[in-house]
């Protein structure tokens, strides 16, 4: 997570829920994405070093364990630096240009004023892919939304691992079976992979997969070879990971839109318990109910989101019925939406007090997750040192 600002129930509804159902199955690494913030926020560094150690709370009241998983700071491993750098060299220009969020962002960027035409900003999916690479990873949990980022991440490794992870032997045998194709076949082969690899053409790698499986003059060995050479497997260095679909939660908002800073219309996740219940009670609901014996209709109201995040069948199933009868006012409506905010968020607070009162509590557990994590990325560093020949003696 990157530090911009303070965690709210969105987050902890559509992300931090997840990690602590992973944490129990599976070896996690969580870490503050302190430089993915520099790559927006680079004009205010100072209020991410502000947000660091606040949102690491927020973690650890949610139920984020360090003794089950890994915690640590990005910026405190700098092997990831470096990983970024090596992946860079071997990364095509318009396979960045072409992630779906680049120019989305850019768009977002110039209504608030914020020139994100930086190098950086540009970079920031392959620094995300050196953050999941480095530790090998065999899952990366994302929502439907940011699958393309890991489809880049195994794209990524394919061709690092095409580039070092083969050797002479390797080279000669896709050569011999390319020649096999014929002058036509092979110069459409050679092509079609040049569009793949260098421009990230899926139908191009379609059309050649094809072409192979299909070319009578290849045995299924030589079929394999290139069809290797084609997608850029070698040895594997660098393993690419799968994605792993989690729960997207949409928590709504105060106004019934997504909850989002940048909208203005959140709950943080150790919210003051007044400003929770005054924001809950002047929540807008169903704009046809004017009057108290007007009738409303629960979907169009945003009330009605949150019960669907809070209550229970039953109390659901009570509040629909009220709107659409008009058998009580909006507040009522509100009032166990409010007991069940209030809460789940003192449990977040009943969590987060001993690390409020102790913050060298907090600094420890990240000097712990920091130390394990760079024990990981030294492993992988000097396995992909090795393979770029990096390596003098």
């Amino acid at each position: 997570m990157r530090p911009t600002g303070r965690l709210h129930l969105g987050h902890y509804h559509g992300v931090l829920k997840n990690w602590l159902r992973l944490q129990r199955d599976y070896e996690c690494f969580f870490f503050v994405a302190d430089w993915h913030a520099l790559t927006t926020h680079y004009a205010r560094p100072g209020a991410i070093a502000a947000h660091v150690w606040e949102m690491v709370i927020d973690w650890l009241a949610a139920g984020v364990d360090p003794a089950r998983a890994t915690l640590f700071i990005q910026s405190r491993v700098p092997q990831h630096a470096e990983l970024h750098l090596l992946l860079s060299m071997v990364t095509p220009l318009a396979w960045l240009e072409r992630v779906p969020s680049f120019k989305e962002q850019q768009a977002h960027a110039k209504a608030r004023a914020v020139d994100l035409a930086t190098y950086g900003f540009l970079g920031y999916p392959l620094l995300q892919s050196a953050d999941i690479l480095m530790y090998r990873a065999a899952h990366v949990p994302v929502g439907e939304d940011q699958a393309p980022h890991v489809e880049l991440t195994r794209e990524i490794a394919r061709r690092f691992n095409h580039f070092f992870g083969r050797g002479d032997d390797f080279e000669r045998a896709a050569t011999t079976a390319i020649a096999r194709l014929g002058k036509r076949d092979t110069k459409a082969y050679n092509n079609l992979r040049r569009r793949f690899t260098e421009g990230g053409d899926r139908d191009a790698l379609a059309q050649a997969q094809q072409l192979v499986a299909a070319h009578a003059n290849l045995d299924a060995a030589q079929k394999h070879q290139l069809l290797g050479h084609l997608e850029g497997r070698g040895r594997s260095i660098l393993p690419e990971p799968r994605v792993l679909l989690t729960d997207a939660a949409k928590m709504p908002g105060l106004d019934g839109q997504k909850m989002s800073k940048s909208y203005d219309n959140l709950i943080a996740l150790r919210d003051e318990p007044k400003r929770v219940q005054k924001a809950i009670a002047s929540m807008p609901t169903d704009p046809a109910r004017v009057r108290l014996t007007d009738p409303g209709d629960p979907d169009k109201c945003p009330v009605w989101q949150l019960h669907r995040v809070y209550s229970d069948a039953d109390t659901r199933a009570w509040a629909a019925a009220g709107c659409r009868a008009a058998a009580f006012g909006c507040l009522e409506c509100k009032r166990p939406l409010i007991d069940a905010v209030l809460a789940e968020q003192e449990e977040f607070r009943d969590r987060a007090r001993p690390f409020e009162d102790d913050p060298g509590q907090v600094r420890d557990i990240i000097d712990a997750g920091c130390a394990n994590a760079r024990r990981a990325a030294a492993e992988t560093m000097a396995m992909v040192r090795e393979a770029v020949g990096a390596v003098y003696e």
